[in-house]
């Protein structure tokens, strides 16, 4: 038993430690790398740009819009015994764009794209063709990590500036189509009380989270072992610990800035 959890302990110090060194070569080949002639490639990037994002945005759409509808009809139930339904516009719009969109929108391109990275590249080390990189002298993370890396870091945000204009939208459909409160009072109620730092809370909290699945998706598949069924560990592995870590790195964000008074 103590034995065991001596083996847990060293096992997820050397993972974080792996993770860890990973974030810096990334930022190695991302600022100095160029400067030495060895720039990621342009292609590479926008290859992973669109399946990272343009592949992503209808299951983001639909998520978000459907939890826009549930959220505007549960909070609704609740004001109208206060006769403050008018503030279901408020409420939905300020809830997505801190908490929900950022989380929701994380965790289905975790499930989507962070599977697909640690199975991707899982498959080519127990395939040998990461080793055959390195004898060809081309550096794996440099060619494999960074584009993903960048691909995630720059388009989860955007998915999640689209998941908060689907989400009002859904509440905007219940309140305007079931609440019967007039529109225009419904937007300028949602923009009267969405502030800015809202959307820069949400936003923040959606870089973090592209650098958790990126770091960990690539992680799990660059030390994949064990053939088919350690392609389906890591995969799997990738998957969970994304989430995990996803909703512990947003109760960390919410209470900076719970506690700064942003």
């Amino acid at each position: 038993m103590i034995s065991n959890l001596g083996k847990f302990f060293i096992d997820v110090f050397f993972h974080i430690k792996g993770v860890i060194n990973l974030f810096f070569a990334n930022i190695y080949w991302i600022f100095i790398g160029p400067f030495k002639g060895k720039p990621p490639k342009i292609e590479h990037i926008f290859y992973q740009m669109v399946f990272v994002g343009l592949r992503s945005i209808l299951i983001v759409f639909f998520i978000t819009v459907f939890t826009g509808i549930v959220l505007a009809m549960q909070t609704a139930y609740q004001l109208e015994k206060m006769g403050a339904v008018i503030y279901v516009a408020a409420l939905v719009a300020v809830s997505l764009c801190r908490e929900l969109s950022p989380v929701l929108t994380s965790l289905v391109v975790a499930g989507r794209v962070g599977s697909s990275i640690a199975a991707e590249i899982g498959t080519m080390k127990v395939s040998e063709q990461i080793e055959a990189l390195e004898t060809m002298a081309i550096n794996p993370v440099r060619f494999l990590v960074i584009p993903r890396f960048l691909a995630l870091f720059f388009m989860l945000p955007c998915l999640t500036i689209l998941g908060n204009l689907a989400g009002i939208f859904g509440g905007f459909l219940v309140g305007v189509g079931s609440l019967n409160i007039n529109p225009d009072l419904y937007l300028q109620t949602t923009f009267k009380y969405l502030k800015l730092k809202d959307i820069f809370t949400g936003l923040t909290k959606s870089f973090v989270f592209a650098l958790i699945i990126a770091l960990i998706g690539c992680y799990e598949g660059l030390n994949t072992r064990g053939g088919a069924e350690g392609v389906g560990r890591a995969t799997t592995r990738a998957v969970v610990i994304s989430f995990i870590l996803i909703i512990f790195a947003d109760c960390i964000i919410t209470a900076i800035f719970y506690f700064s008074k942003m």
